[in-house]
């Protein structure tokens, strides 16, 4: 099996978390149980809520009818993470005529996002997975050093996950280009 990539599961953790929904900035998940399993590609994307730096609370199944790309990404202001999310920015037109919603997701609080917007110009709204539960549910995050991995899941219109990349090491990163050639491989 290939780290990383789309055979590679690590070990489940032990427990299970039963989120609720909270008021403010928060995570809301609907009847998961947590595990570091990451979501089977063909099967329904797990649902979701998230703070966005729009202001307004984003939840994945609302956006049936149309191509999403999650990506996870480490921390704001981080080289790599920049350096990335910066590119995507050059070619948003690039994601925006396949029609695909890009979400970019961090465990940086959602002020934090609002900043990093406004400093690197970035036209699309970042969500806040500031209480990690997202980056659990989605088997990317690192326990050891308190952040998602970088990982990119691309959803269809009816909510099936199509396609995932979940990097070996989380300085890595997936060029436009890639991601580009799994939306056109979608029919995105």
């Amino acid at each position: 099996m290939q780290a990383g990539g789309q055979g590679f599961d690590p070990p489940p953790l032990h427990g299970s978390i039963t989120p609720v929904p909270s008021a403010g900035e928060g995570t809301v998940v609907r009847n998961v149980t947590f595990s570091r399993m990451r979501p089977t590609v063909g099967q329904p994307a797990p649902d979701f809520t998230l703070p966005s730096t729009s202001g307004e609370r984003v939840t994945l199944s609302t956006l049936r009818g149309q191509t999403v790309m999650l990506a996870f990404f480490p921390l704001a202001f981080s080289g790599t993470c920049t350096a990335e999310l910066c590119a995507m920015r050059d070619d948003y037109s690039d994601f925006a005529d396949r029609r695909v919603k890009v979400l970019p997701i961090s465990v940086d609080h959602t002020y934090s996002l609002k900043e990093y917007i406004a400093k690197y110009s970035m036209p699309v709204e970042m969500l806040s997975d500031f209480r990690r539960d997202v980056s659990r549910l989605y088997g990317v995050f690192l326990e050891d050093r308190n952040y998602a991995n970088r990982a990119y899941f691309l959803i269809d219109a009816v909510g099936v996950l199509r396609w995932r990349h979940v990097e070996a090491n989380p300085s890595d990163r997936r060029e436009n280009s890639e991601l580009l050639a799994a939306i056109d491989a979608l029919g995105g």
